[in-house]
């Protein structure tokens, strides 16, 4: 596809809008020019908006679109910055627009944003600082720092402009978003997840917001420096992964679950092979034999669609020996339970639930979606025989994550499922705005300590807080 092409699938969507000057009076993201300044890029022109910054970004922006070789290849990205410096120079000095190096610098980055990236927000993905990115609409971005959401002086000039980015960000995976489907999964090329909602759904226009990706993955070391576990409960969780238990990973909305899940598949030895399964891919996982599989939304005519459940299915054929699905939240549960029941040790997904008790109750009313006219008892004997440790991850009021619970998933007395505590994070005061409190050991040891143990990994007692310091 052409370069031209390609670029206004996520740009051409209204020429009209670019011709209006913005709500704000004319000014960018970048914001406005001096009147002296002003003054001095009018000159060329007879336009009356001339003399805004948005205008001249627009002009210079549509000129240089249309000067570029439309066989130029847009995935190489250095060298198209380049070419793009070039033309943005040669037309400049062409008609003759005075700037001040920052002005011009400023004004060259938010052009290639434009044409390589994704508009106003390229320097809120490229700073490492932030978390998440929430654009409600055109004139409210927010995005959140270390836990704390903040709102940033940062707008585009229009929806249409907020469309022209979401357009860019699903048109390459195949996905749509429109009247009628207002709301779309998706991700970027760094597998960053995105979801978009736009009019009629969203009253204050397109809504985006992005679940950012470290371009360096999360460690075991840095999750033990922020506090979101101790080095006992790693070794721990380590000895589970490479015993081969099933392990469900819980949690609220942007508690961490899908990092702590990278962390744990991280412990899975390289010569296994491994199935990923989600609606976006997400995972990171660092071995050589993993098959990634995501799942699809229908098409317009209202086919084609995949679901997470037809992938788990399609799974068990594929001779995994690991499954791991990303997030299980609907009929798809039953199929996993089957799966961690019929030989395949040593799958994990993620579910959200508060504590570890409402994982059990979660699961079990997804398993109940599938359809399946079973009695409740059967269910729960199908999650306590497959399920067999539950980690439980929270969001603090100080907006750190931490592992609350590492529970183990004992079996039946009578209709109910038990379970023991391994560790549990006990707080101990609120100081300085933060939470002060740790993960510690109970004291009691999990009874699948024979499963670890038959795996060759002999854990010391004290990890379990038994003989020797008590954490």
């Amino acid at each position: 596809m052409s370069l031209l092409k390609r670029i206004e699938q996520g740009q051409g969507r209204s020429n009209d809008s670019q011709q209006k000057p913005s709500s704000s009076g004319g000014e960018s993201s970048g914001g406005g020019l001096s009147s002296v300044q002003s003054k001095r890029i009018n000159a060329p022109s007879t336009s009356p908006q001339a003399g805004t910054y948005f205008d001249l970004k627009t002009r210079v922006q549509n000129k240089l679109l249309s000067e570029l070789d439309p066989s130029t290849d847009i995935s190489r990205t250095e060298e198209v910055r380049r070419t793009i410096m070039e033309l943005f120079e040669q037309i400049l000095n062409e008609e003759n627009i005075i700037l001040s190096r920052p002005e011009r610098q400023r004004l060259f980055e938010q052009i290639s944003a434009e044409i390589l990236g994704f508009g106003p927000l390229q320097p809120l993905l490229e700073d490492d600082t932030i978390s998440e990115i929430m654009v409600n609409g055109p004139k409210n971005i927010y995005v959140e720092r270390k836990g704390k959401i903040v709102r940033v002086p940062i707008t585009f000039e229009s929806n249409d402009h907020v469309m022209r980015v979401i357009d860019r960000i699903v048109a390459p995976l195949g996905r749509r978003i429109d009247e009628s489907s207002p709301y779309v999964d998706a991700r970027l090329p760094d597998g960053s997840r995105v979801n978009a909602v736009i009019p009629p759904i969203s009253l204050v226009g397109p809504s985006l917001t992005i679940r950012k990706f470290s371009k360096n993955p999360i460690t075991v070391d840095q999750l033990i420096q922020f506090g979101t576990v101790t080095a006992e409960a790693v070794e721990f969780l380590r000895a589970c992964v490479i015993g081969r238990l099933n392990i469900v990973v819980s949690g609220g909305t942007g508690s961490g679950k899908t990092t702590l899940l990278n962390i744990l598949s991280g412990f899975i030895p390289n010569d296994e092979r491994i199935l990923t399964i989600e609606n976006a891919a997400e995972l990171q996982l660092r071995q050589e034999h993993v098959v990634t599989l995501e799942s699809r939304p229908a098409n317009i005519e209202g086919r084609g669609e995949v679901t997470i459940r037809d992938l788990v299915v399609n799974a068990l054929r594929m001779r995994p020996e690991r499954i791991i699905v990303g997030e299980c939240r609907g009929a798809e549960a039953l199929d996993m339970l089957q799966a961690m029941n019929t030989g395949h040790d040593g799958s994990m997904t993620t579910a959200h639930a508060n504590s570890p008790r409402d994982t059990l109750a979660r699961m079990e009313t997804m398993t109940l979606m599938a359809g399946m006219d079973l009695p409740v008892r059967a269910i729960r004997e199908q999650i306590a025989a497959a399920v067999e440790l539950i980690v439980q991850q929270e969001r603090m009021r100080d907006g750190t994550r931490k592992i609350t619970h590492i529970t183990e998933v004992n079996g039946m007395e009578g209709d109910v499922i038990t379970l023991t505590d391994i560790f549990i994070f006990e707080q101990s005061g609120f100081e300085n705005g933060r939470v002060v409190g740790r993960l510690r050991p109970t004291g009691l040891r999990p009874k699948f300590m024979e499963k670890i143990e038959g795996s060759g990994i002999h854990l010391p007692a004290s990890v379990f807080g038994v003989g020797g310091k008590r954490y």
